[in-house]
């Protein structure tokens, strides 16, 4: 089967990749393991220098790096330097602190020596989207190596340059044969490699449905999962909340350098009805701002969405909240008739019932709903399947924290956009998915939690 990269912005086929075959991918998988007898063995220091090169050489080829993302997913490719600078720096971070962070934990068991110890748990599978095509995967990977496991990747099928890249860092950083490997193959065959008795683990970041499905083949398999899916993430504007500075909070955390395209992008703005109408005129203020077009011209702040279904299913969810009563306030037509660009949108009177309420909205939508009390704004916030993040904006911190312990999501922000940072825990609850990543957390997901009792 045929993987094609796509370049987004100008519709035009890049690259036509071959899939690995059954018996390279079973190479793939005999490296990986053989690689494991020895890693696992490394001490933190020699995986700690390993893992300095690959952010030196990250450093190195940001540039490159940048403009492969641009032209597979339609990154802006100024944020797209900025991915491979934060990717560089977990690299560190971890060779930084892995050690420390997995150090043997004491324990007042009853014997004359008691201790927790955190051991590899062999070959993990990850499973990436496109939208971060390097930090989703050094993310993960740069725990998980440094604890002493090894990486398969399975990437998106529309970034397989940006897969290669990631390999390629890896092989020339100087790490072992086997270590880290890209799989390049059809989602069809996942199932197959997590039911494969050497893959010990699966991590996922995508879509809800995709989310399901590994967990339950991995589920049958009795083997450890962390997924991280969907978002519908409420961003609420209080009634004291300063409007203008809101609204660049907002427009900030609508796009998060993929034209909205971003799990922690905030989705639902839930303003309260004596501020809507001046945050609804600060924030088209914000996105007249935006400049939308070539995501390789240095002037650009907003790209295309990465496929022609995604441009689809964001025309979908305006014209049906639209025709059920939602108005439009900016924008809301896609830009010209080649590559997948759509104008930064901005829709009030948004109601339960309309896609723009009911559903992720992955792209530059911002859908207004509102609200008479911060008992309603937290109801509406947590009315979602979704529990990843959310952003809250008051000037009263003693409100505000009231509000925290009643929102069903992994993060909330106050005066301040959502984002992943390797000293803080990023996940979700509900169906946004399970298990940590970053911080100490992240990097004992992988890990056997071995106790040890000593008489």
């Amino acid at each position: 089967m045929a993987i094609q990269s796509k370049n987004p912005a100008t519709e035009a086929v890049i690259k036509t990749y071959e899939e690995l075959g059954d018996a390279s991918l079973e190479a793939k998988l005999r490296a990986a393991a053989t690689a494991y007898a020895s890693w696992k063995e490394t001490t933190f220091a020699e995986r700690g220098k390993l893992m300095y090169a690959l952010g030196t050489y990250l450093r190195t080829h940001k540039e490159e790096l940048a403009t492969l993302a641009s032209l597979e997913m339609g990154k802006v490719k100024t944020h797209g330097i900025a991915e491979i600078e934060k990717c560089a720096g977990v690299c560190d971070f971890y060779a930084d602190n892995a050690e420390r962070y997995l150090a043997k934990e004491p324990l007042d068991s009853g014997g004359s020596e008691g201790y927790a110890q955190f051991d590899p748990l062999g070959i993990v599978l990850a499973v990436m989207p496109w939208n971060f095509p390097f930090w989703q995967v050094l993310r993960f990977a740069a725990p998980a190596l440094m604890a002493g496991n090894v990486g398969l990747l399975k990437h998106a099928s529309n970034v397989p340059g940006c897969a290669e890249a990631i390999e390629r860092a890896f092989t020339e950083s100087g790490f072992p044969e086997g270590i880290f490997q890209n799989l390049l193959i059809s989602s069809s065959r996942v199932e197959k490699i997590i039911r494969d008795p050497r893959v010990m683990a699966v991590t996922l970041t995508g879509s809800e449905k995709a989310g399901s499905d590994v967990a339950r083949i991995a589920g049958s398999e009795i083997k450890k999962t962390v997924l991280e899916l969907g978002g519908s993430d409420p961003f609420i504007v209080l009634a004291d909340a300063d409007i203008r500075e809101a609204a660049g909070i907002a427009a900030r955390a609508r796009m998060q350098h993929n034209a909205g395209q971003s799990c922690i992008a905030a989705k639902r703005f839930i303003v309260h009805e004596s501020v809507a109408a001046a945050f609804e005129t600060a924030l088209a203020a914000e996105f007249k701002n935006l400049v939308v077009g070539d995501p390789m011209d240095p002037t650009t702040t907003m790209g295309p969405l990465a496929t022609e279904q995604g441009l689809l299913d964001i025309k979908r969810q305006v014209d049906e909240s639209t025709a059920k009563g939602a108005r439009v306030v900016f924008g809301g037509e896609r830009i010209g008739t080649a590559g997948y660009f759509y104008a930064p949108t901005i829709l009030s009177s948004v109601t339960k019932g309309m896609p723009a309420y009911d559903e992720e909205t992955f792209g530059p939508i911002a859908p207004i709903i509102t609200f008479a009390s911060d008992s309603e704004a937290i109801d509406i916030a947590n009315d979602t399947p979704y529990g990843l993040g959310a952003v809250l904006c008051t000037t009263s911190m003693e409100t505000a924290k009231k509000m925290i312990a009643r929102l069903e999501t992994g993060s909330v922000f106050v005066n301040g956009q959502e984002r992943s940072d390797a000293r803080a825990p990023f996940g979700g609850i509900k169906r946004s998915g399970y298990g940590r990543e970053l911080s100490h957390y992240g990097i004992k997901e992988f890990v056997n939690v071995k106790t040890v009792w000593i008489k």
